[in-house]
């Protein structure tokens, strides 16, 4: 704190020090101390969903276009695969290839029963449907992450709080160990009266799986008594998350009722197709009875093709009748203002609609393809891929690096989950073509990239012509022994079509060798 005092243009400055007579340094709280509704709104340490979650299992069964959304998610977001990658610029090692190699045998091991990539897909599918997803980690005896399993009943977990006391645990980054505090949840899954407790990931107590309750230092447990871990994936910040569609759920409800009502109205008609008018009579019971047996009777092929005779009588129940009054029947038909088509075809639309606004996805990746063509698809993938599935891998990913795979310390190598390959040709071309008059492109590129597409593998051209741009090849021409260039080329090519490679391939390596021979010619 300081004072200032000015008296005859002079300034005196006071420097108050702060009371610190032991000399330490004042140290802030090294875990989180916020206060959540979890622990106000809960008498005890369980918690509930707010919802039903098989009441949104049962929302996305009934829904026509939430099952095509979810499937989006999870094809483009961990459907291509997972794998791993160095996250360093550096010249391999020994080391990092160890490193690597131990990466990649991990990620193959995390599960025996299926690739692990579908597990992650089970992941995602369920935390679309609920909000909230989980795998059960098992660890090895070094207490190292070895085996992951998709716990497929969601509905049938539950949690508590964050319950104290802070537990320290050690965090890894870029191999060195960063000591964190924090309170960990217990799990609970229960069907019928069967019940195993689980711990939260990264707790390193040990827990009884029996009970919930953890094991005093100096205790032994049974190793298949002791509790799983579980990682949880959620979205949002709620204890049990919220699905993205939770703004859409009136809609979505909404369009299964018009929906049962469409098929009601083809089951049973929506009213009387046909009316039979008798004026100045009546029918005879007979008849009435006979047309009533008729009417019920119509449904199905006993129907086809029948006919019905109706009788009538005068009010007085005469049968003879004079000329001037004889009754009269008119059947008139109402089929003809029956509804021709479904009903509420207009609101279903836009729930549909609104629904893929939640996830924000067009039409192309839901099957509604008929208003697009090559330049609105592209333009609708890349701005689906930018905004929505690269940030769902990435955060997918880090919670595979950061979390998951924290134990193993890599700091070398990290998991990545593969993306499409969705670069538009045109673009693709109009930069090569700018690239090439700059004398950027090089043979060896140019061989690169076309391997690239067609998924063959690719060696470069040995001699040094391989690295000089066509366009530093012409203006220095002078200075190349084209014929020893060209014979060079010639015989990759033969090279080339020995060995199969595609057809593009040698047709470029062939205009190559043209263009070769033109600046030679140009050159003299």
């Amino acid at each position: 704190m300081a004072k200032a005092n000015r008296k005859g243009g002079r300034v005196r400055a006071t420097v108050i020090k702060e009371h610190n007579p032991a000399g330490h340094n004042i140290k802030k709280a090294d875990a989180s101390t916020q206060v959540t509704t979890e622990a106000a709104f809960n008498a005890g340490d369980w918690i509930e969903p707010p919802v039903e979650l098989m009441g949104l299992k049962q929302l996305v069964n009934g829904s026509s276009i939430l099952p095509q959304c979810i499937r989006a998610y999870k094809n483009n977001i961990a459907g291509f695969g997972i794998g791993v990658r160095y996250c360093v610029d550096n010249e391999e090692t020994p080391e990092m290839a160890a490193e690597y190699k131990k990466a990649e045998e991990i990620i193959e091991l995390l599960n025996t029963e299926q690739d692990t990539k579908e597990v992650f897909e089970d992941v995602i599918e369920a935390r679309e449907t609920y909000g909230i997803a989980y795998i059960e980690v098992m660890r090895n005896l070094a207490g190292e992450v070895s085996q992951i399993e998709f716990i497929r009943e969601t509905p049938t977990i539950r949690k508590t709080r964050p319950l104290p006391p802070y537990i320290e645990t050690p965090y890894y980054h870029h191999g060195k160990e960063t000591p964190r505090r924090k309170k960990y949840r217990k799990y609970r899954q229960q069907i019928g009266a069967d019940i195993v407790y689980f711990k939260e990931f990264g707790d390193p107590r040990v827990m009884d799986n029996r009970n919930g309750e953890y094991i005093k230092d100096g205790e032994a447990l049974e190793r298949w008594h002791q509790a799983n871990e579980i990682m949880e994936f959620t979205i949002g910040t709620e204890p049990y998350g919220e699905v993205r569609w939770i703004g859409q759920i009136l809609g979505v409800d909404g369009s299964r009722a018009a929906e049962n009502l469409n098929n009601n109205y083809f089951k049973n008609g929506r009213h009387t197709p046909l009316m039979i008018m008798v004026k100045g009579g009546t029918l005879t019971d007979e008849s009435f009875t006979k047309l009533q047996e008729y009417m019920n009777g119509i449904k199905g092929e006993a129907g086809q093709h029948s006919f019905l005779v109706l009788e009538a009588e005068s009010v007085d129940g005469r049968s003879d009748f004079e000329d001037e009054k004889k009754p009269e029947i008119e059947v008139k038909d109402l089929a003809s203002i029956l509804q021709k088509d479904e009903l509420f075809q207009d609101y279903l639309e836009n729930n549909r609609k609104r629904v893929q606004s939640a996830f924000q996805l067009p039409d192309l990746y839901v099957g509604y393809t008929t208003d697009f063509n090559r330049a609105t698809a592209q333009t609708a993938q890349e701005v689906t891929e930018e905004q929505v599935f690269q940030p769902e891998r990435k955060s997918l990913a880090w919670a595979i690096n950061n979390r998951l795979l924290n134990c193993y310390q890599f700091k070398y190598v990290e998991v990545y989950f593969m993306a499409p390959d969705i670069s538009n040709p045109d673009d693709l071309y109009r930069m090569l073509t700018a690239a090439n008059n700059a004398g950027g492109v090089t043979p060896n590129f140019a061989h690169e990239l076309i391997c690239e597409m067609t998924g063959k593998p690719s060696e470069d051209f040995q001699e040094e012509w391989g690295e000089i741009p066509m366009a530093v090849l012409k203006n220095n021409g002078t200075n190349i022994n084209y014929s020893d260039v060209v014979q060079q080329l010639s015989g990759q090519i033969a090279k080339a079509q020995e060995n199969r490679e595609p057809d593009e391939i040698v047709a470029v390596m062939k205009e190559v060798r043209k263009v070769l021979m033109d600046i030679k010619k140009q050159a003299g």
